[in-house]
């Protein structure tokens, strides 16, 4: 049986199907009576709008386009997935492009012209890309960036604040009484600034602590990934004098990190404490877990979805803005150790 047209549904309404057509699109004023009658025939005939058609219609394709570095890292996985439904709510499909942080193909992504019809808008983690190449944006694409960068007035950016998340999970590791804490993920260059703003924290709660931070702790690394961490980890604990806890950038560096700690013979977290960031599921049943900071994914993909299609439905440049989305420190077994549990009751007085 074929679909139910706009025609079909004026005919059992009665009315016409220009009527129609300003009832679903919520255009015209329409009495209450008439709204009534065709609400009823769209439910009796099981009307479904062409979504395709009303975009063509505008002069939008109806996709908006999500770009991660990588989509083997569970972080963009997550947020992929609480992005795609929110899309799905308004009425549009998501096209996912990988660009492996190489900065030519992030470029021209970004370029006037690249999106032609392929999509309307672009929610966009760059990673190859620093923040002075952002300005080469084309000013009529509609763009949310993600992660650690600042608007340049013409974009959108949804992050957490990185300073003060780090901050927190250095401090949570001094409140522990550690001493010597490392910090593995550091990346000293110009398209390093999520790893920067993370060793920035660290410093802020040795200052805070009145602690002094031992330079040859800090280890940088190129990806935020679970070799790298362990190639860290192994590093620091063949010194002479290891640290007693390490503030990992992402939960891969801090998996990573446990998987040598314990391969080494140490007690994570009574000779090494860990703490990642991300809070991915991973962590959460690796043993120990991982302590963690948890940005909330869902509101920054809300939030992401929600400025893109304001930007997609305005005919007129808006400025950009800076969204701070929430984040909490979760303590687990890798800083806090397990739980005691509870003795067996063996019966008697």
């Amino acid at each position: 049986m074929r679909d139910a047209t706009l025609r079909d549904v004026a005919l059992l309404a009665g009315v016409s199907a220009r009527t129609v057509s300003n009832v679903v699109n919520g255009y015209a004023r329409v009495s209450e009576r008439t709204r009534e009658k065709v609400e009823r025939a769209l439910l009796e005939l099981n009307y479904r709008p062409n979504v395709l058609a009303r975009n063509l219609a505008r002069g939008r394709s109806g996709q908006i386009a999500v770009v991660v570095p990588y989509l083997d890292t569970p972080y963009f996985a997550e947020l992929l997935q609480a992005i795609i439904p929110r899309a799905r709510e308004h009425g549009y499909n998501v096209l996912i492009d990988q660009t492996d942080g190489d900065a030519a193909h992030e470029r021209e992504l970004i370029s006037r012209g690249a999106r032609a019809f392929l999509f309307d808008g672009m929610i966009f983690s760059p990673l190859g890309l620093a923040q002075e190449d952002l300005v080469e944006i084309d000013p009529d694409l509609p763009l949310v960036v993600l992660g650690e960068r600042v608007s340049n007035g013409v974009f959108d950016h949804v992050g957490i604040d990185d300073v003060e998340a780090s901050r927190a999970a250095t401090a949570h590791l001094i409140g522990l009484g550690r001493r010597r804490i490392a910090a593995i993920g550091d990346q000293p260059y110009p398209t390093g600034e999520a790893a920067q703003l993370r060793t920035r924290g660290y410093r802020q709660a040795h200052a805070d602590a009145g602690l002094p931070v031992d330079e040859s702790l800090i280890i940088p690394t190129p990806r935020f990934n679970r070799a790298d961490g362990s190639g860290a980890m192994r590093a620091l604990l063949g010194r002479e004098d290891p640290p007693d806890a390490v503030f990992c950038y992402s939960d891969l560096v801090a998996l990573g990190a446990l998987h040598t700690a314990l391969e080494l013979g140490r007690r994570v977290p009574e000779d090494v404490a860990l703490i990642g960031y991300d809070d991915i599921e991973e962590g959460r049943y690796s043993n120990p877990t991982i302590s963690t900071i948890s940005p909330d994914k869902v509101a920054i993909a809300a939030t992401a979805v929600e400025r893109l299609l304001r930007r997609i439905g305005d005919d007129e440049p808006m400025p950009g803005i800076e969204v701070r989305a929430e984040h909490r420190l979760i303590p687990r077994e890798s800083t806090v150790g397990k739980p005691f549990a509870a003795r067996p009751h063996l019966g008697g007085t």
